[in-house]
């Protein structure tokens, strides 16, 4: 199976962007948040990366499932 990135339609915040990324390397949504935090304060692209993102990358297809996978 070919390996996509989506923006994560069960754990977004915002725009499912920093779950989507987590999901992708599979690695913690939290850990890639607070990546996204210091870039905004920091480098200050952080936001416009994120808008970027949001319209660049595509949602998650739809399952079926509409429960919260945990």
């Amino acid at each position: 199976m070919e390996k996509r990135l989506y923006r994560s339609a069960t754990d977004r915040k915002i725009g499912g962007v920093c779950a989507g990324l987590a999901k992708y390397f599979n690695i913690d949504p939290t850990i890639v948040r607070l990546l996204w935090i210091i870039a905004l304060f920091c480098m200050g692209g952080g936001l416009l990366a994120y808008l970027i993102a949001w319209v660049i990358i595509p949602d998650e297809p739809f399952n079926g499932n509409v429960y919260k996978q945990q």
